[in-house]
């Protein structure tokens, strides 16, 4: 028998899954076996308007982590997946010198927090606690490090960027919004994006299983 693939998510929050937003529930739940999690919208704004930044990016972009860029009115589609217990992502961004897509890979730690490795293959982890909040969902990260060579490296506390993921649904609009920003000392806003989408499950057929 094939093993119920189980969410990430779902197990770091607990009996605190359903305090989430039915419509988030469908999202942060596993995807089921020959399924795909599909949606389409627009972020309000991409990257950094720190273009000096952009140098330093270009290599993370490279890697599928973020966009250097700073753009508004973005199309993009995400298209996630659960596979061995990770939610994997992928979100194509219609940037305006073309699509870019970023990858990500989430999964449960043993002390029942996430980490998320971002590129392709993985470069950056953040390590988040996993909260509820009038129905959101919230992830603030613990620590952040990356890969070099085969070692993971831990950045210090003091020099460590802070990541804010919030993803929340609209019943006026009958989208959900996503929020997502990363804060470094002293700097301060060095990236984020925000905007908003439908989601729906599909098969990979592409006949649409869920709402």
């Amino acid at each position: 028998m094939t093993p119920v693939p189980q969410s990430p998510y779902a197990t770091a929050l607990g009996e605190r899954f359903g305090d989430l937003h039915p419509r988030l529930r469908t999202y942060f739940q596993a995807i089921p076996d020959g399924s795909v999690g599909v949606g389409d919208g627009v972020f309000d704004r991409v990257g950094t308007p720190r273009r000096w930044l952009w140098p330093i990016l270009r290599v993370l972009e490279r890697r599928g982590v973020v966009a250097a860029c700073g753009e508004r009115d973005v199309p993009f589609r995400v298209e996630n997946r659960t596979i061995a217990s990770r939610a994997i992502g992928e979100r194509t961004f219609h940037l305006a010198r073309g699509p870019w897509v970023m990858h990500d890979a989430v999964a449960l730690t043993r002390h029942g927090r996430v980490v998320d490795e971002l590129g392709e293959p993985g470069l950056i982890a953040a390590c988040f606690d996993v909260e509820t909040r009038d129905g959101a969902l919230e992830l603030t990260s613990r620590a952040v490090g990356f890969r070099l060579g085969r070692l993971r490296v831990r950045i210090p506390r003091l020099l460590s960027p802070v990541v804010r993921l919030t993803e929340r649904f609209d019943d006026t609009r009958d989208h959900q919004q996503v929020s997502l920003t990363i804060d470094a000392p002293i700097i301060g806003r060095v990236y984020e994006y925000r905007g908003s989408f439908r989601y729906r499950i599909e098969s990979i057929a592409g006949e649409e299983t869920a709402a």
